[in-house]
């Protein structure tokens, strides 16, 4: 069974090879590359080449990989030499998932902040970067997938979409965020046609802890149910991290591998029973 396990569930700095072998190790045969996901790291060649080589030691496949929105190379930035930066740190990553055999990015939007005049720059400024990130995206065959945050009413989610072809901008559901605050199995079911990734963990509907699936109230059979009736073809991609867990590594490692074979199924038998 092909399942995915985020490459940061230890820390998402530092050399990523322990880290890699431990997934590889554990049974997953996917890795989301979540490293340097909120930083304004820019990967080298030599560095690409070198998880490629690791990817290939471990006979792990690159399942996708988390942009950045940056600290000071910011795509939604009112200052255009950090919004231009930003939109380089994108292309990196765009660049990094086309060389190593991944096909879609997964990047966040800024949130609302509670300024209206404030939100809707911020937003002009994505739509902006979007726009000068397609032709280098398409030529790439990568898409980007637009992830919820914690409280969305999925209102910018849905103009992108709008805005944009699915061949180029699609939606990842973050099932933690998706927990909090607004309702974001119904958000989800409302655009499911659009579904191109997916994070998976787990909490009690206030933080965002990023458990493993099943230990939280995430209401799993209602996602299953939703993820059988989408867009998404490809296996269960689990970004628990240890952060708040106590426990050994490599038991972590086993429990999330047993969360992900049972969402699995819960997903197959939700196809099974609508089709």
């Amino acid at each position: 069974m092909d399942l995915s396990l985020t490459s940061d569930y230890v820390s998402m700095k530092g050399c990523p090879e322990p880290y890699l072998a431990g997934i590889a190790e554990a049974g997953f045969t996917h890795v989301h590359w979540c490293h340097h996901w909120c930083t304004d790291f820019l990967y080298s060649d030599s560095e690409i080449s070198q998880i490629g080589k690791w990817l290939g030691r471990f006979a792990l496949k690159l399942l996708a990989i988390h942009g950045s929105a940056g600290d000071e190379k910011g795509w939604s930035s009112d200052r255009e030499y950090e919004r231009l930066a930003g939109v380089e740190l994108v292309a990196n990553r765009i660049e990094m998932a086309a060389r190593l055999s991944a096909d879609v990015i997964i990047m966040h939007i800024p949130a609302k902040s509670g300024d209206a005049r404030q939100d809707d720059a911020r937003q002009s400024q994505v739509r902006k970067s979007l726009d000068a990130l397609e032709p280098f995206a398409a030529e790439r065959k990568v898409r980007i997938a637009i992830e919820n945050h914690a409280d969305d009413d999925y209102a910018e989610i849905r103009r992108l979409l709008g805005q944009y072809p699915p061949q180029y901008i699609g939606h990842c559901y973050d099932s933690g965020h998706g927990n909090i605050g607004q309702k974001g199995l119904e958000h989800l079911d409302t655009v499911k046609d659009r579904l191109i990734a997916v994070h998976f963990h787990d909490n009690d509907g206030r933080e965002d802890l990023h458990l493993i699936p099943m230990t939280g109230t995430v209401d799993w059979g209602e996602l299953a149910r939703i993820m059988a009736e989408s867009a998404y073809t490809k296996c269960v991609s689990l970004e628990c991290t240890l952060r708040n867990q106590k426990m050994p590594e490599d038991l972590f490692r086993q429990r999330a591998f047993d969360a992900g074979t049972v969402i699995s199924k819960m997903i197959d038998h939700a196809r099974k029973d609508a089709g």
